[in-house]
């Protein structure tokens, strides 16, 4: 009977044009075994695992991929995902991407680089779906930009308008002010904060002789 399983112990890599995308992709890997039968294509790559595609390269200890067009990819261990198109980049140790409805999930220490909006997001699980320009984040949410710091368990952030909106015990700091509430919903252009439900602020004010003494340190 014929073993459906191929295996090598070497780098391979392979080009090819997918009938569903029309999309060039390679990948490569130390080692690759895949399964032939027709409806259950599956490809695993291990040790240096890389793929690329048009607006994406990823690489991970272990790169699995499958579906017809393998256009599911499923990915663990010391992750880095960089999509050009998007300008995003990400590291974790999981991540699951679905190539024809462009979304990804992120799991594990996972951080989303959004390079275009200068922002850095954090969070246990990270979904980002690339059309609608939305992420989700959730556990442990932080996300970082110039002056501002924001905490919560649970955040949607919308991309194309450098929208946030938190909740999960939402702490929002900018330039040492600290705003707390049920939910803080956040203009990354503008600063422009709105807090709503048992509302709480700790404000850093400075006086003229505080501002003095910086300006002559520095």
């Amino acid at each position: 009977m014929r073993n459906n399983w191929l295996a090598s112990g070497f780098i391979l890599f392979l080009i090819l044009t997918t009938g569903l995308f029309a999309e060039e992709i390679s990948f490569s890997g130390d080692s690759m075994k895949t399964l032939l039968s027709k409806g259950k294509e599956r490809t695993v790559l291990t040790g240096n695992a890389q793929f690329q595609s048009e607006d994406s390269f990823i690489k991970a200890d272990k790169i699995e991929l499958y579906g017809k067009d393998f256009k599911y990819l499923r990915c663990e261990g010391g992750i880095r995902l960089v999509n050009n198109k998007e300008e995003i980049e990400v590291s974790s140790e999981k991540v699951f991407y679905n190539r024809k409805e462009k979304f990804l999930r992120v799991q594990g220490n996972a951080v989303m680089e959004d390079k275009k909006n200068e922002v850095i997001v954090k969070g246990g699980i990270i979904e980002n779906w690339e059309e609608k320009k939305l992420a989700i984040i959730q556990t442990g949410v932080r996300i970082l930009k110039k002056d501002m710091v924001c905490r919560a368990e649970f955040a949607r952030y919308l991309r194309d308008d450098e929208r946030l909106e938190l909740s999960g015990l939402p702490v929002v700091i900018w330039k040492g002010d600290e705003y707390k509430a049920i939910k803080i919903y956040v203009n990354l252009k503008t600063d422009e904060i709105l807090l709503e439900g048992n509302v709480k602020g700790e404000v850093l004010w400075e006086d003229e002789e505080d501002e003095q003494k910086k300006k002559d340190e520095q």
